[in-house]
């Protein structure tokens, strides 16, 4: 299943446990031995396996111990390596800001 916005929220999170379960798997390592090597407990993974929400630093733990660490910076990049930021050598922003509306009810004033 490809994972996009059209999805609902658990959706996408039991997509993303089915595949980690596969990359456990693919690595011949069952849920106790992932367990040691993570030091995340058994009845964790089990839940996480199963779609459960498990916390951020559960599931960093777990995608060091399958070796998918490298993986985590394609999910939110760096800001300052993207191809924008050499063209603009700006400060990076502190803080977002709402955008005002441009007011097109300008008139010459002879309109009535």
């Amino acid at each position: 299943m490809k994972i996009n916005r059209d999805l609902q929220d658990k959706a996408i999170a039991k997509e993303l446990s089915s595949r980690f379960k596969q990359y456990r798997i693919a690595a011949s390592m069952t849920r106790t031995e992932l367990a040691e090597k993570s030091m995340v407990s058994v009845g964790t993974i089990a839940r996480f396996e199963n779609g459960s929400d498990i916390g951020l630093l559960n599931l960093i733990k777990l995608l060091k111990a399958v070796d998918l660490e490298e993986k985590l910076d394609l999910l939110i990049p760096d800001p300052q390596e993207r191809p924008s930021h050499y063209v603009d050598n700006n400060a990076p922003k502190q803080r977002a800001r709402k955008r005002k509306k441009n007011d097109n009810d300008w008139k010459w004033g002879d309109e009535e």
